[in-house]
């Protein structure tokens, strides 16, 4: 159980950190309206199976602490932080791009 434990603190730092650089990023390039082939192979072969994990360790570390929350009165806030901020940036943005827009490239047009 301590192991556990652990390993759901792990995934948790993981993910903050990982979604506080991708912030930063998300910034930069935000001028860009199309994404680069790097772009794109780097966020294909890093960042989503980054996110994926900080989804699974968000979604793990909310139901330990839904009676907590629950107790609280703030179930929604720890849902929109550990759950759901992590899936849309896994599952809903374009391949390459650091922001939830469904087509920037249209955009631009």
């Amino acid at each position: 159980m301590i192991r556990m434990t652990r390993i759901v603190a792990a995934l948790a730092v993981a993910s903050a950190l990982l979604l506080g650089s991708l912030q930063v990023h998300a910034q930069q390039q935000r001028m860009e309206a199309r994404p680069s082939g790097a772009a794109m192979v780097a966020d294909a072969l890093i960042a989503r199976p980054l996110l994926l994990v900080a989804t699974l360790g968000g979604t793990a570390l909310f139901v330990v602490s839904l009676p907590f929350s629950a107790m609280g009165g703030n179930v929604d806030q720890a849902a929109e932080a550990l759950v759901k901020t992590p899936a849309e940036a896994t599952f809903r943005r374009c391949l390459g791009c650091t922001s939830i827009n469904p087509r920037p490239a249209q955009m631009e047009r």
